[in-house]
């Protein structure tokens, strides 16, 4: 036998063999993009603008139980401004300037429908807010009908309330929903009439001299104590069935509470003022 007459003889298998990498080099690769081309749709919580608005197939998010409503309401610091401590609405108007007609009864106020929104008469900027809420335990109706409400950072900026408590609907308006743009990393909801908290870290959009956007907005929540949406950045405010572009505005705009139509009742707001 030849020298090297062995390897000769197996070329052919080699070559058949190399062919049989490449092409299973080929598959790995193309599986590994479908891969990432698929993985939006499993990730738990996207860029909004990868779906539509309200999408009704964006992934539901995960639902946990986040542990016993607090016995009561959960003390402010001492360098926190209270904007409702249960007793009065003097902190609070319509967007017209006129008095609040919402009620207060033992210790939290409550949404009187067809009165409209409340605002905070003094403006904020960049914030640390917290809020607790209760939906109506005796809400019959389902999706975005049932215990729905908002908490609106400069009045443009919504952090969705709603009844999800084996309560389906879109996820970006479900419950701690950036609403329109991002679902909560969990469903932490309690059942309906159980007290709930949001701890919200808010940092407003800055515009530069021409209008444009400099930086975005952005937004920490905590809804019961569970972290559901983590310094995500807004594409714009909040609105209905549309994700509108950043227009400029204030540094400072007053908070607004939504009058949705539910009776959905809030205890214990403060806020501290970030630098």
């Amino acid at each position: 036998m030849q020298p090297y007459s062995l390897p000769l003889l197996y070329l052919p298998l080699i070559a058949r063999t190399k062919s049989m990498a490449l092409r299973f080099l080929g598959f790995v690769l193309c599986a590994g993009l479908i891969t990432l081309a698929a993985a939006p749709a499993s990730a738990q919580h996207q860029h909004p603008m990868y779906w539509d608005v309200h999408d009704p197939d964006r992934p539901q998010p995960q639902v946990i139980d986040p542990g016993p409503a607090p016995n009561g309401p959960i003390p402010a610091p001492d360098d926190a401004t209270v904007l409702f401590d249960g007793t009065d609405l003097q902190a609070w108007e319509h967007a017209d300037t006129s008095a609040a007609l919402w009620t207060v009864t033992d210790g939290a106020v409550e949404v009187q429908p067809g009165t409209g929104n409340l605002r905070t008469k003094r403006s904020f900027g960049d914030v640390q807010l917290h809020l607790e809420f209760a939906t109506p335990p005796e809400d019959e109706d389902i999706a975005q009908g049932k215990g729905n409400s908002g908490v609106f950072l400069m009045g443009k900026y919504e952090v969705q309330i709603l009844d999800s408590y084996q309560n389906q609907t879109y996820p970006d308006g479900q419950c701690a929903a950036i609403y329109s743009q991002y679902p909560p990393l969990v469903n932490a909801s309690r059942p309906p009439g159980e007290w709930q908290t949001y701890d919200i870290v808010f940092r407003r959009p800055h515009f530069d001299e021409d209008g444009g956007v400099v930086t975005p907005a952005r937004m920490t929540v905590f809804h019961n104590g569970v972290l559901v949406q983590d310094n995500v950045e807004l594409t714009g405010p909040t609105a209905y069935m549309e994700r509108p572009d950043y227009q400029p505005h204030a540094a400072q705009l007053p908070l607004q509470l939504q009058d949705h139509g539910n009776r959905v009742r809030y205890r214990n707001i403060w806020v501290r003022e970030l630098e």
